[in-house]
């Protein structure tokens, strides 16, 4: 048994931020704010956060056919040291997750080389290819918890309204990527004076509105269970609001890239910066962190895109997009927390509770019987990061050099210390 005491609790569930003491059983939370009871192992918090652990939905891992990138085994280490007790895998490896025996393969390795819980999304179509359905009841099965094509929007509506169809029978989520893709195919940059002055290739913000239009009706069509992966522009928030309020079962998630930075911060031309959809105007950003306030953007995640430096070391249009961010994701939310944009149980119903809750996990709470998946981290200790000391394979991080506030101290896993910031140091 273990004993966290003097700590403060991250409650998203229940919108509190308070002192107590939690007791950890058998793996599971056991009972909040009781005495020491004989025999457990007390851990005194010394006033510091402890959050349930971070589900971070859309992680994408090299292996299998990247593995130069990114394996199973930094990636669960690099979950670990950022407070992520769950890897929501995404399927867009090589091969595809898109049959029984590749997700079988995946989650039996996983099993064996992660210190943290990971499950995997599978493809919506054969290959990602947008032309002939994955076997979505078989995979179903096996263990997938999502359905998607990542970035690979499919240009054949009748065989998206298909899968989809065929997805609403069986209650599973279907998680889309709204860009148009004939608006977005070449585009490293939104469209606006920056864009225009830098010479850079851009695409209207209008793209994900169009693209995210199209998914509803969709939706509408089929009643299909659907997430956007990422909604960035504030173009597409009325139509979000509209979809929630005409009782679509639809919910909505963005990156911490695109909620703490923005398209200046492309600078002379630096590829770390360089994401799919790119990154936004300054009012987009705000527009993006007030909608998590409000509750309309229901998720926040790292959309962890390791990349080796061959492929980002290149001219920025034909660099690869995407950036590292499991060991990154909790500092970097701290930047809204510390601005006063949003408060921690906000911060972690939107990184914990709703993704858990979205793909039917158990973890994301600190009530009774829930996983003792928990992170224990100090909002307020300051650093600044070296890309080189973090534990991915890769090291493309926008934030390399920046001052940030958040440390990770420890983090549990089915109770089980999992990362110790001391024994590190030590």
């Amino acid at each position: 048994m273990l004993w966290f005491h003097n700590a403060r609790l991250i409650d998203p569930e229940a919108g509190t931020d308070e002192i107590g003491s939690l007791l950890i059983r058998d793996g599971a939370i056991a009972e909040r704010d009781g005495p020491w009871p004989e025999g457990a192992r007390a851990v005194d918090c010394g006033g510091k956060c402890l959050a349930p652990g971070i589900v971070d939905m859309g992680v994408q891992v090299g292996e299998p056919g990247a593995q130069h990138k990114e394996s199973l085994r930094t990636a669960g280490l690099a979950a670990a040291r950022g407070g992520v007790t769950t890897i929501v895998m995404r399927p867009d490896t090589d091969p595809a997750i898109d049959t029984p025996e590749v997700l079988e393969y995946v989650t039996r390795r996983a099993t064996a080389r992660t210190p943290v819980n990971i499950r995997a999304m599978a493809a919506l179509t054969r290959n990602r290819a947008g032309r002939e359905m994955a076997e979505i009841s078989f995979l179903l099965d096996a263990g997938a918890v999502a359905f998607t094509d990542g970035d690979r929007v499919s240009t054949d509506t009748k065989v998206l309204s298909r899968c989809m169809a065929y997805a609403r029978g069986l209650g599973a989520l279907v998680i889309g990527h709204p860009q148009d893709p004939g608006l977005s195919q070449g585009a490293c940059a939104t469209s606006g004076k920056f864009a225009s002055l830098r010479g850079l290739p851009a695409v209207s913000p209008m793209a994900e509105r169009m693209g995210f239009d199209r998914d509803m009706g969709l939706v509408e069509m089929t009643g299909v269970r659907y997430h956007a992966d990422q909604i960035t522009v504030a173009r597409s928030l009325p139509a979000l609001e509209r979809a929630k309020a005409n009782g679509l079962d639809v919910t909505a998630g963005i990156s911490i890239h695109h909620l703490t930075l923005n398209e200046l911060d492309v600078g002379s031309y630096r590829s770390f910066f360089k994401f799919t959809p790119p990154l936004r105007s300054e009012d987009d950003r705000r527009a993006m962190v007030q909608a998590v306030a409000d509750g309309l953007i229901d998720v926040i995640c790292s959309m962890h895109t390791p990349q080796d430096e061959e492929s980002k070391r290149l001219p920025f249009e034909e660099a690869a997009s995407g950036a590292v961010g499991l060991e990154t994701l909790l500092p970097a939310a701290m930047r809204l927390y510390h601005s006063e944009g949003l408060d921690l149980p906000t911060i972690w119903r939107a990184l914990s509770l709703n993704p858990a809750k979205r793909l039917g996990l158990a973890g994301g709470r600190l009530a009774a019987d829930a996983p003792a998946d928990l992170v224990l981290f100090d909002p307020d200790a300051p650093f600044v990061l070296d890309r080189f000391t973090l534990a991915s394979k890769s090291k493309n991080t926008p934030y390399d050099g920046a001052r940030m506030e958040g440390r990770v101290l420890a983090t549990y896993v089915g109770g089980a210390c999992v990362f110790d910031a001391a024994e590190v140091a030590a």
